[in-house]
C-alpha cells in the first residue's frame, strides 16, 4: 500500500542525548519478509518511561540511532491480509512487551519471554536495547506485529479519548506496578512497602491500595515525588534522611516489617542517609529482605540489565550484585523478577479506569507534552521532576 505520510520520531543519540528526527514510514515487513499478521498504528499517545531513560543516561549498551519508545497507544491505519479481529478505525493499546502468541512461553501466558521475537534472548519491546531490534513508538506512526493476539482495543473510541490520559498507561506502567504488588502476594489488609516514587512506583501505590493494602508505604529521596504519593493516601518515608529503616516502619505501622516490599528502583539504587549521592546498586534488594517479615514475598519490577557499562564496579558491569541472599533464604522469602506480562492484566485494568475505580493518571501525575519537547521531556524527567510525560505526537488529546 502506498502512503503520503512522514514520519518522525524520538531518536538516542548517545549519552545524555535525543533528538526528535524524521525517520521512515513503517511497513507491514519484518526485515525482508511482509508482515501480514501486522497493523500500523497512528501513534496517539505515547509515554516517557523510566526504562528509557537508564539508556538515555549511558547506562546500557543501546546503539546512537535507536528510535524509542514502548509505551504506545494508537489507531489502526492499516492492517495485514492475516489481521481477522482488529479493525481500521480501531483505537488500541500496545502492550510493551512483543508475543507471538505461538510459542510455549505464549501459550502459557508469559508474553514477556516470548520464544520467537528476539533472536538474542526471550523477550522482546519495541525501541529498546538488546530487545529485538524493534522500531520504537516515540513517533508518529508504528507498525505493530502479530496484532490479533497483542493490542487491546477500546470499546468506543469516544470515550477511551476522555480517559485517554489513564489508558495510555494500560502498555506498561499501570499493569507494571499492578505487577509488582500480585507477586509480593498484596492482598486485603496487607501493609506493603514501595522502594521508588517515579511513575512505576506510583502505580505500584495505587494499585496496592486498588487490591486493598491497609497501609501503602513509599521511599524515594526526591521530596516532589513524595508529596505526589501523599497526594493519594499513602505514607512515605524520605530516604535522604538518617536512621534505622526498622524503626521508622514501626512508627507508622506499630511493627518493624512489611508483608509485602516492591522493588520499583532497579539497577541504579543508591544509598540511603548521608549516603544518598553514592550509587549502590543492591540496596534496594538488601532492604527487602531486612524490611520484609519471614514468609513474606518480594515483588521486582525495576529492572535489572546484564549489561551495564556506567556500574560502579566491574561485578555490576555484569549484573552481578553484592546480595545478602542468605537473610533472604533464612526468612523464607519469594522473588518474582522479570518483565510484567502486560496482556495479563490490561483489559481488567483498562475496566477499572473506564468504570472509574481508580484514576492512575492522577496518581502519576500525567502531563501531555508535543513530540517537539520530548527531549526537553527527558531532561525535566530526569532532573526529577514529579511527572509522567505522555507524547503526543499529533495534538489530538485535550
Amino acid at each position: 500500500m502506498c502512503n503520503n505520510h512522514g514520519n518522525r520520531g524520538v531518536v538516542y543519540k548517545g549519552p545524555g542525548e535525543v533528538a526528535v528526527e524524521n525517520i521512515p514510514y513503517p511497513e507491514l515487513a519484518i526485515g525482508n519478509r511482509k508482515c501480514d499478521h501486522g497493523v500500523i498504528l497512528k501513534v496517539v499517545t505515547t509515554n516517557i518511561c523510566g526504562s528509557d531513560q537508564h539508556m538515555v543516561r549511558g547506562r546500557t549498551t543501546a546503539p546512537s540511532g535507536l528510535v524509542l519508545g514502548h509505551e504506545i497507544t494508537g489507531l489502526v491505519v492499516e492492517k495485514g491480509r492475516d489481521v481477522e479481529f482488529i479493525k481500521q478505525g480501531d483505537l488500541v493499546s500496545v502492550p510493551f512487551n512483543i508475543a507471538c502468541g505461538r510459542c510455549r512461553n505464549c501459550k502459557e501466558g508469559r508474553t514477556g519471554i516470548c520464544l520467537n521475537v528476539n533472536p538474542a534472548r526471550p523477550g522482546a519491546a519495541y525501541g529498546y536495547v538488546d530487545m529485538g531490534g524493534w522500531v520504537g513508538g516515540q513517533t508518529e506512526y508504528v507498525m505493530v506485529p502479530y496484532a490479533d493476539f497483542n493490542l487491546l482495543k477500546f470499546p468506543d473510541s469516544d470515550q477511551a479519548m476522555e480517559k485517554i490520559k489513564d489508558l495510555t498507561l494500560l502498555s506498561d506502567i499501570f499493569p507494571t506496578g499492578f505487577h509488582g504488588c500480585v507477586t509480593a502476594g498484596v492482598g486485603p489488609g496487607s501493609t506493603v512497602y514501595i522502594a521508588g516514587a517515579g511513575p512505576v512506583g506510583l502505580a505500584a501505590a495505587v494499585s496496592a491500595q486498588l487490591l486493598g493494602a491497609a497501609c501503602v508505604i513509599v521511599g524515594d529521596m526526591n521530596a516532589e515525588r513524595l508529596t505526589q504519593a501523599q497526594c493519594f493516601g499513602c505514607e512515605t518515608i524520605d530516604l535522604t534522611e538518617e536512621g534505622d529503616m526498622a524503626d521508622k516502619l514501626e512508627v507508622i505501622l506499630g511493627e518493624r516489617e512489611v508483608d509485602a516490599f516492591v522493588d520499583c528502583v532497579g539497577f541504579e539504587a543508591h544509598a540511603c542517609g548521608c549516603n544518598h549521592g553514592k550509587e549502590a546498586p543492591a540496596t534496594v534488594l538488601n532492604s527487602a529482605m531486612q524490611m520484609t517479615r519471614a514468609g513474606g514475598q518480594i515483588g521486582i519490577p525495576g529492572l535489572y540489565v546484564t549489561e551495564d557499562p556506567g556500574a560502579v564496579d566491574d561485578a555490576a558491569k555484569v549484573g552481578a550484585l553484592s546480595m545478602r541472599f542468605g537473610l533472604g533464604w533464612a526468612k523464607s522469602h519469594s522473588f518474582h523478577t522479570g518483565q510484567c506480562p502486560v496482556m495479563k492484566y490490561h483489559r481488567p485494568l483498562m475496566q477499572a479506569i473506564l468504570f472509574e475505580k481508580v484514576k492512575i493518571a492522577d496518581a502519576v501525575n500525567v502531563e501531555v507534552i508535543s513530540l517537539d519537547d520530548a527531549p526537553d521531556g527527558y531532561a525535566e524527567f530526569d532532573g526529577g521532576a514529579a511527572k509522567k510525560y505522555v507524547i503526543d505526537p499529533h495534538g489530538v488529546v485535550a
